[in-house]
């Protein structure tokens, strides 16, 4: 069983037991929160699919922890002219535990 929920405008396949990373949330580590934005779940076989989301189905997590990922470079080139720019950017994270899967 899995579900297709979307957090911080993207999307993630969640299965019980495993970890997903998602856009920074307020939230502490060690609390439980709802993810309510279920778009799409498939138990044995059956998919049900929401227009844009199911209104039943929930998704329970505990955060795990923050943290920030690798530093992506931006470098801004235009050849002949002088013309270089360079910054760097780590963005934040919520680690995610799946719990259950309702709906």
């Amino acid at each position: 069983m899995y579900a297709i929920v979307e957090a911080g405008g993207k999307q993630y396949k969640a299965t019980v037991g495993t970890t997903i990373d998602v856009e920074r949330l307020d939230a502490e580590p060690g609390q439980a929160i709802e993810l309510d934005r279920v778009l799409m779940v498939v138990e044995e076989g059956r998919r049900r699919v929401g227009r844009p989301v199911l209104d039943d189905a929930r998704v329970s997590a505990t955060v795990v922890e923050h943290g920030r990922k690798r530093k992506v470079i931006v470098f801004k080139y235009r050849p002949k002219q002088r013309y270089r720019r360079k910054a760097g950017h780590r963005q934040q994270y919520t680690r995610l535990r799946i719990d259950a899967i309702k709906g």
